[in-house]
Formats: C-alpha cells, sequence, structure tokens
C-alpha cells in the first residue's frame, strides 16, 4: 500500500508549512488529487489518521478533490475534458493529444491553528 507512503510524504509537506508558519496544530489539509494519479484517495484518507498520530496534524481534517483529466489536441489545438480512460480530443476524435491535468496530486491548502487542540479523551462504552 503505497497511500502510507504518500501520506507520509503529505504529512512531512504539511509540518514543514505549519513550522514555517508557527501554526502549533493543523486543523484541515486539502489535496487535489487526478485520476491518473496512481493514488486510491479513499486508501489514502483511511492511512492519514495513522501516519498523523502524534504529530500536530492528528485530527486534522483531509480533504480530498478531484481533478479533470484536460488534454490538448497536437491535431486542431482544442482543448478537452476527457474521461481518464479515453484520452481522445472531444473537437475532433484525435488521439495525437497532450495530458494537460489529471496525473497530478497538489497540496492545495493546509489551516493552521494557533494553539494545539486539547488532549482527546479516550471513550469506552460499557
Amino acid at each position: 500500500m503505497h497511500e502510507l507512503a504518500i501520506c507520509r510524504s503529505v504529512l512531512a509537506q504539511v509540518l514543514a508549512v505549519a513550522a514555517a508558519h508557527d501554526g502549533q496544530a493543523v486543523g484541515r489539509i486539502t489535496l487535489r488529487i487526478g485520476p491518473l494519479a496512481g493514488v486510491e484517495p479513499d486508501l489514502l484518507a483511511a492511512a492519514f489518521p495513522i501516519v498523523a498520530a502524534g504529530t500536530p496534524c492528528e485530527g486534522a481534517i483531509l480533504e480530498i478533490e478531484g481533478i479533470d483529466v484536460q488534454v490538448r489536441c497536437r491535431g486542431c489545438g482544442a482543448v478537452s475534458v476527457v474521461r481518464p480512460n479515453r484520452l481522445l480530443c472531444a473537437g475532433c476524435g484525435g488521439w495525437q493529444v497532450t495530458l494537460l491535468s489529471g496525473d497530478e496530486m497538489l497540496l492545495a491548502s493546509v489551516e493552521l491553528q494557533d494553539a494545539p487542540r486539547p488532549a482527546q479523551r479516550e471513550r469506552v462504552d460499557v
């Protein structure tokens, strides 16, 4: 599961941003992920709390936004939003296209907090 390694990398970037801006805790992290990035958003969301445990990111909300797949046709020059499994120009149907977006994973935003969150108590149902 390479999503765990990706989470570690995202965590390192977020912690660097927090340190650079004197953030005590992270409240929200927004990632933008294209369908051709090779990342499963659900697995990434499930792995993040494990990696964030014990760090200023513990308890942070991880938002994952999708990115459209866009191509530019080398034949007619049209820019099209296409399906990930059908990289054809929507204008002329040509297959000679250049990928413009859809294969990236971006750290879009980090919401910092001035004070750390109070320690959460473990809930035990009896």
